[in-house]
């Protein structure tokens, strides 16, 4: 803890307190270009924060995600419906779930970048014979 508070209460002011802000407008004009590049790192650490908090809180910040759930499987039919007969599968078979699979209807981990992409759970079913 003894860095932190070194960090919080001597290190933090200390450099704050060093920084070349004027005390009115006109100085901002009166600046040099050592004093400039003294302002960039808490100006980038702030532009951070405020995109930070902007991504976080803000309802427009964040992706919408898409209503559509099927964006690319047999787009031209009404319905998409498909039949697998039971006796086609030799041990098991694991099918998709999430309309993202390049191997409709069988289950490709597609679903592990559309989970990451919009904070989703799915995932395949799978059918297995029992013997």
């Amino acid at each position: 803890m003894k860095p932190v508070a070194y960090l919080v209460k001597d290190a933090a002011p200390n450099y704050l307190s060093s920084l070349p802000i004027p005390d009115t407008i006109g100085g901002w004009f009166r600046l040099g270009f050592k004093d400039w590049l003294a302002l960039i790192p808490p100006a980038a650490v702030l532009a951070g924060l405020t995109y930070v908090t902007y991504r976080a809180f803000c309802p427009h910040g964040r992706p919408i995600p898409s209503a559509v759930v099927n964006r690319n499987i047999l787009k031209s039919n009404p319905k998409v419906v498909d039949f697998i007969d039971i006796e086609d599968i030799s041990e098991k078979a694991v099918l998709c779930r999430c309309w993202r699979s390049k191997n409709w209807p069988y289950c490709d981990g597609s679903h592990a970048k559309h989970n990451n992409d919009v904070g989703d759970n799915v995932g395949p079913v799978i059918v297995q014979r029992k013997n």
